[in-house]
């Protein structure tokens, strides 16, 4: 008969742990990669939004500056033109779109960024009645707005600077 003393017993156990740890390691990489390749799950709607399908087509919250003071450069109503201010693109300039500019890693973005720090489907400028929006998509580094986080859409200022990973731009006339 083959008697596993204490030691080995202690052993096998040790063996299974580790497989066990390496496994949920495995598995932890493979989720961030998903998510990281194909975007956060999708979210229901309250039923109070789905009832009003024009709340999809502009972001719900009021676009105000997400800072306490008013906007020190002016409004964007005038904004006509993006122009990238820092990191690997720098001094290129975009005119800007009617209607909105997705900014992201995929290729289906109007600014395509590649870099470690920028999501697939990063941040969405929009052009509201008083000027441009910038409105985060979930991204996992954020969007900052003349080095504030922006958590809802936040009109952004001619002139200001708005940093999405590593790159930097001002919207300007």
């Amino acid at each position: 008969m083959n008697d596993l003393g204490p030691s080995a017993l202690t052993l096998l156990v040790l063996r299974f742990a580790f497989l066990a740890v390496l496994w949920a390691f495995v598995f932890a990489v493979v989720y961030a990669l998903r998510s990281d390749l194909f975007g956060q799950k999708v979210r229901k709607m309250p039923a109070a939004d789905a009832a009003a399908p024009s709340a999809m087509a502009a972001p719900s919250p009021a676009p105000t500056p997400s800072r306490g003071s008013a906007a020190p450069h002016g409004s964007s109503t005038g904004a006509t033109r993006l122009v990238i201010t820092g990191g690997a693109k720098e001094g290129l300039e975009i005119q800007l779109p009617t209607d909105q500019l997705t900014i992201g890693r995929s290729s289906d973005s109007g600014l395509v960024i590649r870099d470690d720090y920028t999501s697939t489907h990063h941040a969405r400028l929009l052009n509201w009645a008083e000027g441009w929006v910038i409105q985060d998509l979930d991204s996992t580094n954020g969007t900052f707005l003349d080095g504030t986080r922006v958590i809802v859409p936040t009109q952004i200022p001619l002139n200001t600077p708005v940093k999405i990973g590593t790159t930097s731009f001002e919207l300007r006339r």
